[in-house]
Formats: structure tokens, C-alpha cells, sequence
């Protein structure tokens, strides 16, 4: 048996790189964030005239040929939207961690980089080829390019780390679970940094047209600044995002020996499912509170330990319910004292790179002493009775935080992180 499943080893993060609707950076997006600014406006991708839904939080001014550095021209514009996020985040993270990655270390590098639905815009362009053109049209790289793991490959390839590699999909927990399986790859000895995060680009005719069906987006689309509106009691569904998150895992011996500065401890992760329902998460979060009670577990900790929630907060009627209930389950009173805020009331929801994207803004909160506000929070709701930061961003010491994710299909990922200590 692995001495390790007995002595744990510490993990650490290092880096971190961010594409969001507020910026194409960590530090312009937690900037903003800090300001409530929201990132939801029209759509101007496509005219959405025809759709029920027109508005969403879109990435503004970011280019692939920026990290020309990294990767070759010509094959970066050919690569899916999703797998481009993917390598400029890795490239922003590494950059911070200092990680060069070589021969003396390639193969205790891995990568786990989750996406919800990979390369949509590959998918919908290279259909209306086939459609209008037939089948001998469509790009060789259309069969590559669309699938969810290219972008852990391609990051792979890019960077050179050849450790464990492969990729999650679990909706909207993605992203948590992601980081959180990097965490045990690290833990159990298989690797001694990960890569790992989300990315998600899917603002596409296809994609708007298959989730506006679900009926659980908002529809306010003659005021899209104050569409998204976590916990509050006007809110009328979630908004799209498109963005990216990645972080720089490793074990504490080996930050400590490279002398990198360590922005966070990784503590405890907890998974499960509601095994309920497809779309709606079982009142009273049941499956919620079993994975925030596996990672407090995991982590060590006593649920009064815990000084700030960056929540799912997706802005939907039944979500932002059942966490609320799930948060009062698991803390009891210490409930009502603990900020939580929603990232996704400014950045939209990024689906499976929601988990990632906001475990950086928790790392932010432990690191600079801040947390985001919820914005648009303006009529209370009797099922969501807690301190959800609301519109005002506020001074703390956070010395523990937690990010909750919750996705389709019932899937549930907490992550739980500390200031690092000696």
C-alpha cells in the first residue's frame, strides 16, 4: 500500500490563470469582480433576435495570438475556442508559479483540465459544412478538435508535461472536480504538480438554442447588467458565461524546493450525486450537504472553521434554495454568520469551467483579505436567508474558504482551501 494513503502529502497552489467577461487575467477579473461590475451585456456574437434568451457574458478582446510565445500561429487559430482558453490560462499560470517544465520533470507533470461540452464551435461549424458543402468539406481536425479531453491534450503538448492526463465532465461541477481529482493525483504520489482547471466556450446559435430550452435561464433581456441575480427573490434563471480557469497544484516539498510562492493550501474535496433528477437538485440539498460534509472531513476541519462560501449561486429558483438549505444544514448558526457570494452574478455562468474560475476568486479572497460582493441582490427571498455579501464588496480575514459547484445531472463538488501556514 502506498505510504502516502496514511501521511497525505500537502498540496499547494502556486499559479493561476484566468479568461473571464471581466478581464483576460486573474488580477483585471478579481478587480472588477471587487467593483461589482457586471460582465452580461446583448449578445453581439450573433444577432439573438429570434431566441427567447439574448444576453450573456462574453469574452471581450481576448486573443490566442497573444501567447504566440507558446504556441504556433497557425495551429492555434485552428484549434477549438475552448482548448485556446485552455492554453492561455496554462500559460498565465505557469508564468506566476515559475514551474519550467523539462526532461528532469516532464513526467511528474500531469494535466486534468474539465469541459461541460468541449468544441462546440468546431461541432456547429463543420455541421453547416456537411449540411452545405457534404461530408468530404469538413475539417480532418473536426474529430479532434471537438472533444472535451483536447484541451488537457493540447495543453499537454504545448508545455511538454507528460504525467497523468485526461478530462472530466460533470456539467456544471466540472470544474470542482477537476481540481479536486488533481488534488488526489497529487496526494496519492502519482504526480508532483498538476495543471488543472476548466474551459468552456459555447456561445454558439447550437448552444444557446439547446440550454434557452431548459427554461432555466433568465430572460431579462432588456436589462442585462441586472440579469443575473443570485439568492435574490426576482431571480428568473442562470446567464450564459464563457471563460476559463487553471491552477498550478504540487506538492509543498516541491514548491518549497523550487522557492515558489505559495498563494493557497489545498484541503479537502468532496463529490457526489443527488441521483434525483437531470436539471433540479433535491430540496433541501441532500447530495449538496453530503459533499461540503466529505470535504470538511477530508480537510480536518469543523464546519465553524470556515470563513468564507464562494458559492454555486447560479441564480436559479431551485438552486439557489437548495444551497441556501444545504449552507444551513451542514453549518447550522455559524450559517448566518458566514459571508457567501456568487461569482456568476457578474461573470455569467461558465459551466464546466465555473468550478476553476471561481476557486481563483476564493484563492483571491484568502490572499488579499477581500471578498466579491453578490450583485443585484436587491429583494430578499425567504428561502435564502443568508449573508450573501450583497453589492458591496467587504473586508475579511479569510484564513479557510470553500467553493461550491452543483451540475446537471445531479453532480455536487466542494473544494475547500486555507492560507498556508508552516
Amino acid at each position: 500500500m502506498n505510504e502516502n494513503n496514511h501521511n497525505p502529502r500537502r498540496v499547494v497552489v502556486t499559479g493561476m490563470g484566468m479568461v473571464t467577461a471581466l478581464g483576460n487575467d486573474v488580477e483585471t477579473t478579481w478587480k472588477n469582480l471587487l467593483a461589482g461590475k457586471s460582465g452580461v451585456t446583448r449578445l453581439w456574437r450573433f444577432d439573438p433576435a429570434r431566441f427567447a434568451v439574448q444576453i450573456a457574458a462574453q469574452l471581450d478582446g481576448f486573443k490566442i495570438e497573444d501567447y504566440g510565445e507558446y504556441i504556433d500561429f497557425k495551429e492555434a487559430r485552428r484549434i477549438d475556442p475552448f482548448i485556446q482558453l485552455a492554453v492561455a490560462c496554462t500559460a498565465q499560470a505557469l508564468k506566476q508559479s515559475n514551474l519550467k517544465i523539462d526532461e528532469s520533470n516532464a513526467d511528474d507533470v500531469g494535466v486534468l483540465i474539465g469541459s461541460g461540452i468541449g468544441g462546440i464551435n468546431t461541432i456547429q461549424d463543420s455541421m453547416r459544412v456537411l449540411s452545405e458543402k457534404g461530408p468530404m468539406r469538413v475539417s480532418p481536425f473536426t474529430g479532434t478538435y471537438m472533444i472535451p479531453n483536447m484541451a488537457g491534450g493540447q495543453v499537454a503538448i504545448t508545455f511538454g508535461a507528460r504525467g497523468p492526463n485526461f478530462s472530466i465532465a460533470s456539467a456544471c461541477a466540472t470544474g470542482s472536480n477537476a481540481l479536486g481529482e488533481a488534488f488526489e493525483i497529487i496526494r496519492r504520489g502519482d504526480a508532483e504538480a498538476m495543471i488543472t482547471g476548466g474551459a468552456e466556450s459555447f456561445l454558439t446559435e447550437f448552444g444557446l438554442a439547446a440550454f434557452h430550452r431548459t427554461q432555466a435561464m433568465s430572460t431579462r433581456n432588456d436589462d442585462p447588467g441586472r440579469a443575473c441575480r443570485p439568492f435574490d427573490a426576482g431571480r428568473d434563471g442562470f446567464v450564459f458565461g464563457e471563460g476559463a480557469g487553471v491552477l498550478v497544484f504540487e506538492t509543498l516539498e516541491n514548491a518549497n524546493k523550487r522557492g515558489a510562492k505559495i498563494l493557497a493550501e489545498v484541503i479537502g474535496y468532496g463529490t457526489t450525486d443527488d441521483a434525483y433528477h437531470i436539471t433540479a437538485p433535491v430540496e433541501g440539498g441532500a447530495g449538496a450537504i453530503k459533499a461540503i460534509q466529505k470535504a470538511l472531513k477530508k480537510a480536518g476541519i469543523q464546519p465553524a472553521n470556515v470563513d468564507y462560501i464562494n458559492a454555486h449561486g447560479t441564480s436559479t429558483m431551485l438552486n439557489d434554495a437548495a444551497e441556501t438549505a444545504a449552507i444551513k444544514s451542514v453549518f447550522g448558526e455559524h450559517a448566518y454568520n458566514l459571508p457567501i457570494s456568487s461569482s456568476k452574478s457578474m461573470i455569467g455562468h461558465t459551466l464546466g469551467a465555473a468550478g476553476a474560475v471561481e476557486a481563483i476568486a476564493t484563492v483571491k479572497s484568502i490572499e488579499t483579505g477581500w471578498i466579491h460582493p453578490t450583485i443585484n441582490y436587491e429583494t430578499p427571498d425567504p428561502k435564502c436567508d443568508l449573508d450573501y455579501v450583497p453589492n458591496t464588496p467587504r473586508q475579511a480575514n479569510v484564513d479557510v474558504a470553500m467553493s461550491n459547484s452543483f451540475g446537471f445531472g445531479g453532480h455536487n463538488a466542494t473544494m475547500v482551501f486555507k492560507k498556508f501556514t508552516t
